[in-house]
């Protein structure tokens, strides 16, 4: 039994020594090596292998599309390519290399070239008067720019103009006047408003009385004479500005306690002007006059400012004037 054992032992041993020699491990590690290569070429190069992935929101990994998904994405991305709004692209395009020269243009006429420009052009305005219309001052400006242009076209590339101008400054004001004036006029600060004309139609029947307008608050007392669209001239007693009152009556009702309270030497109100208009009232001055204004005033002759309607010719002077006097006022009876 235990030469049976040693024998076969001995012939394992010999027969293992043969087959695990150097060179058979060698060739097997080898043949292994290119098995996993020739796994690792095949999976790069099957079909599908570079589809596009995304992170699994699990966690476990990527998730390949498959080529209807692929198909479906080309077919979105095409669709919107093709509803892009190529003729306004390409229009805003153009407008911005239109803006780009203009203010390239604005740019290259120097600031003291614009200053002399405005002192021109204002000391011609300042020469009509306050009197004038709209349409006086347009004309002065333009009569300026003819010219201006007049000027400059006869004079010389030597000769300077009647501004003192350099060549360089003669040809960049001339080009301004004749292409680029509204954009001038802009940059020197000078705008005079369209002139509107107000035509009032009067279609209402003959004999038709007029609709009396309807006064906010309590009545008025008949020793408040009042007078819708009306505005009375005056010392002021009470600034209107830091004086509201709810309606016209109380503005009265103040102008008669203060006259009544008045202290010795003081003025005595017996002029009420009130704003009725909750858009506020027109005034030439530089204040913005509010609603429920009331203004105590004292004249020993009470004098009108303005009644029922603003002439043309103030209008014109006077832009932001409305047609119909806003104000109400009063003349205190004795």
């Amino acid at each position: 039994m235990a030469r049976g054992i040693a024998r076969a032992v001995s012939f394992g041993g010999r027969a293992t020594a043969g087959w695990c020699s150097y060179r058979r491990i060698t060739v097997a590690v080898c043949l292994g090596n290119l098995v996993a290569a020739l796994l690792v070429l095949r999976s790069l190069t099957a079909p599908g292998s570079f589809a596009p992935t995304a992170p699994n929101r699990g966690g476990g990994g990527v998730v390949q599309y498959t080529e209807e998904q692929i198909k479906r994405v080309e077919e979105s991305i095409r669709i919107r390519r093709e509803a892009e709004p190529v003729e306004l692209v390409q229009a805003v395009k153009k407008l911005r290399k239109v803006f780009a020269r203009e203010e390239k243009r604005r740019k290259e006429l120097p600031l003291v070239l614009k200053q002399k420009i405005s002192y021109d052009i204002l000391q011609r305005l300042q020469d009509l008067g306050d009197n004038g219309s709209l349409a006086q001052q347009r004309e002065i400006v333009e009569s300026w720019r003819t010219e201006k242009l007049k000027d400059i076209k006869s004079a010389s590339t030597q000769n300077q103009s009647n501004l003192d101008l350099s060549s360089e400054e003669t040809r960049l004001l001339k080009r301004a006047l004749e292409f680029n004036w509204h954009m001038l006029m802009e940059d020197i600060g000078l705008w005079i408003p369209e002139e509107v004309t107000h035509t009032v139609h009067d279609d209402k029947p003959e004999n038709e009385p007029e609709e009396e307008e309807i006064i906010a608050g309590p009545p008025l007392s008949p020793q408040c004479n009042a007078e819708l669209h009306t505005d009375y001239d005056g010392a002021a007693v009470r600034w209107g500005l830091t004086h509201h009152k709810e309606s016209a009556a109380d503005c009265c009702q103040a102008c008669l306690d203060q006259a009544k309270n008045a202290k010795p030497g003081e003025l005595k109100c017996n002029i009420w002007v009130y704003c009725p208009s909750e858009f506020g009232c027109f005034s030439p001055d530089k204040y913005e006059h509010k609603h429920q204004e009331c203004w105590l005033k004292q004249a020993d002759h009470p004098k009108l400012n303005f009644k029922d309607k603003y002439s043309e010719s103030y209008r014109d002077a006077h832009p932001t004037a409305p047609v119909v006097v806003p104000w109400m006022s009063g003349v205190i009876s004795a």
